[in-house]
């Protein structure tokens, strides 16, 4: 198995600076986890100047949750400036099912290329195409439902692709992962699969190997709440124990705390 440690202290070497076009209710959340976690976040999503910042950044994360017409304009613009100049950027499909004004949106995000996509199971499957059952943001649908549609997606846009639930999966087509770190308050505190994909922006900037960087992140975010839960008497404490220990998880602890398996 790679040294995931190794990928934690490339990042913070790097401490990237991450744009994040994300939604209202993420955006304060999602700083405050990259900050910890050791990136510089900038939250910069207006279309008068969110593409003229994107080269600027180490990577761009696009986050369709709160979508209106200006901030989809500002997400096609950002990303066209990504691939310009060569960087990283990571879709978060939020509900990407729920409304033909999201499912267009996907479709037109997916066709500028994002270098990663993170999503749930419901939100992987409707951006594949296949028939899924989410509630809203939620999941319906088990991470393993979204397994053949994440390799699908992946050999068709050559994006790393990871579904996250209790047991995530990360594949880039040819390889995959399944990462079991992870506590069960983790979906009890909004935003946090949108600070996810923030931090997977993080890794990925600079990264050689994409579908490992994700991997990494998911497996750092994961410890991260175990550790949080383990002191934690509820989701607000939570919140609060998460923030100290993505910022004082050590590379050794996170290659030796990481669950990871090939799929």
């Amino acid at each position: 198995m790679p040294d995931w440690g190794a990928h934690l202290s490339e990042m913070r070497q790097c401490a990237p600076l991450v744009q994040n076009i994300t939604n209202y209710v993420a955006m304060n959340v999602m700083a405050n986890v990259l900050l910890a976690a050791g990136a510089s976040p900038a939250m910069v999503h207006a279309v008068e100047e969110a593409a003229e910042f994107t080269p600027l950044a180490g990577a761009l994360t696009i986050n369709i949750g709160t979508p209106s017409g200006p901030w989809v304009a500002a997400m096609e613009a950002s990303a066209q400036a990504a691939q310009a100049a060569g960087l990283p950027w990571v879709l978060d499909p939020v509900a990407v099912g729920a409304t033909a004004f999201r499912r267009e949106i996907g479709a037109r995000l997916l066709a500028l290329g994002p270098a990663a996509i993170r999503g749930n199971a419901s939100e992987i499957l409707a951006l594949s195409g296949a028939a899924a059952q989410g509630k809203g943001a939620d999941s319906a649908d088990p991470v393993a439902a979204a397994e053949e549609a994440a390799r699908a997606l992946a050999c068709s846009t050559g994006a790393v692709v990871a579904v996250t639930g209790p047991v995530d999966f990360v594949t880039d087509g040819a390889r995959g992962w399944r990462v079991t770190n992870g506590h069960p308050l983790m979906p009890r505190v909004t935003a946090l699969g949108c600070s996810l994909t923030g931090l997977v922006g993080a890794f990925l900037a600079g990264a050689e190997d994409r579908a490992q960087a994700t991997v990494t992140a998911l497996a750092f975010f994961g410890l991260a709440g175990e550790r949080a839960g383990a002191i934690a008497a509820g989701p607000g404490s939570f919140q609060v124990a998460l923030l100290d220990a993505l910022a004082t998880i050590t590379p050794d602890a996170l290659t030796a705390g990481a669950r990871v398996q090939a799929a």
